[in-house]
């Protein structure tokens, strides 16, 4: 096994390692941060979110809620955090609202629970949810190690990459827009800063690279202006969301709705346009390598037939991926009876369908862009003159090196 081999299962291992510390002592940890659970999370009307932990299984049976006959259990928990910590109160679980079939508690189980005071000043609680800190943790851990196995060195730097986007999403474009700032601009800069760093930690400081960037900045520039002239067209104010009207209630600043629309069309669609800019970029450095004689027009016509397929794939992939998301929403109109025609009017699926089909629209500018500005750099960077030198090689995989 040479040195290669060796760094790489060690940074495997540490990561496996982080994985697993994160499983059985970062994430539990951050989950009863002493500093949050003094007061628990608050969820307005006067009650607090906190955990609970099962201590018993005090009474279990069926009700009819509505037109169902389900289980329920009535549970003594112990609060785990918050004001009343240490507090033992009794808890229904499905006596009085619908639940899911077969998800039954055990003494043991840790569940998210509503605490309160009632008018009479006596403690309360009600079932919110299921504490489900630990299994996401194991989830993401079996993703880090699946992600270093298969992918190798580039799946190290890919979990470096999500961390940056998720650090740039939650420490730059979340406060920002919570600050006040255009959400579109400030989606825009931290989109295109993510995406650069991004591609640059897994594909590394290249020709292909520094072509995938420039189509990133150009395709994010061209779906913004596109999401604004379309928004402004149809006329969506920003309140088709439920969630608009709890964060104009709960927020500091006016915030700008429609901006914010704007903002979750260029991030939403991040993910698909980092696929497309760097599989584009990657063909033509590929075709160049093969063949070092083809010119600009026949390289750029094999490269898009690549690109023509590959978008047409992808498009339906984001379709799908909104279908998806929105299937309860679907569910929902065919039991309403009403005509497709008239529901499209309204604003919360109205702003589905904008915002899928200027996605779509954001990813059709990607795919020539990329490919035309790949090409011009494979086929002239010589002419770059002294500049040449510090722009590394044209791929980070063997590097393609062609006199001219």
């Amino acid at each position: 096994m040479n040195k290669g081999n060796y760094l790489f299962w060690i940074a495997a291992l540490v990561l496996v390692g982080l994985a697993a510390a994160l499983i059985w002592v970062f994430i539990p940890r951050l989950a009863a941060d002493p500093d949050n659970a003094a007061a628990g999370n608050r969820i307005g009307f006067g009650s607090d979110a906190v955990r609970a932990e099962i201590v018993a299984i005090v009474e279990e049976g069926t009700v009819q809620v509505g037109n169902v006959e389900q289980e329920y259990q009535l549970l003594r928990v112990e609060l785990l955090e918050g004001d009343w910590a240490g507090t033992q109160l009794e808890v229904d679980y499905g006596k009085r609202q619908t639940r899911p079939e077969g998800l039954n508690l055990d003494v043991g189980d840790r569940v998210i629970v509503s605490v309160g005071k009632n008018l009479d000043g006596y403690i309360s609680a009600y079932f919110m949810d299921f504490v489900r800190t630990r299994p996401i943790a194991v989830l993401f851990a079996t993703f880090v190690l699946f992600s270093v196995l298969i992918s190798g060195w580039k799946g190290v730097r890919g979990l470096m990459g999500m961390a940056v986007s998720l650090g740039v999403i939650v420490f730059y474009i979340i406060p920002q827009i919570l600050r006040g700032h255009d959400p579109l601009w400030v989606s825009v800069s931290g989109a295109f800063f993510l995406l650069a760093v991004t591609l640059y930690l897994v594909y590394g400081w290249t020709l292909k690279t520094h072509a995938a960037v420039l189509g990133t900045l150009l395709s994010l520039v061209i779906t913004a202006l596109l999401a604004g002239f379309f928004v402004d067209l149809t006329r969506l104010t920003g309140f088709g969301n439920e969630d608009a009207l709890f964060l104009v209630q709960q927020a500091d600043v006016q915030l700008n709705l429609r901006g914010l629309v704007l903002g979750g069309m260029l991030i939403g669609a991040l993910g698909v346009l980092d696929d497309l800019v760097i599989t584009q970029a990657s063909v033509v450095f590929e075709l160049h390598g093969l063949d070092s004689g083809l010119k600009l027009r026949e390289l750029y016509q094999r490269a898009m037939r690549v690109g023509q397929d590959h978008v047409a794939a992808t498009v339906n992939t984001l379709v799908l991926a909104y279908a998806g998301a929105a299937l309860p929403m679907f569910l929902l109109f065919s039991l309403s009876g009403e005509n497709f025609g008239f529901l499209l009017n309204l604003e919360y699926v109205a702003e589905e369908v904008v915002r899928t089909l200027v996605g779509s629209l954001g990813l059709f500018a990607a795919v020539p862009l990329t490919t035309l500005l790949s090409c011009l750099i494979a086929l002239y960077h010589h002419r770059l003159g002294a500049i040449r030198r510090y722009l590394g090689p044209e791929t980070g995989s063997g590097g393609h090196s062609h006199s001219h």
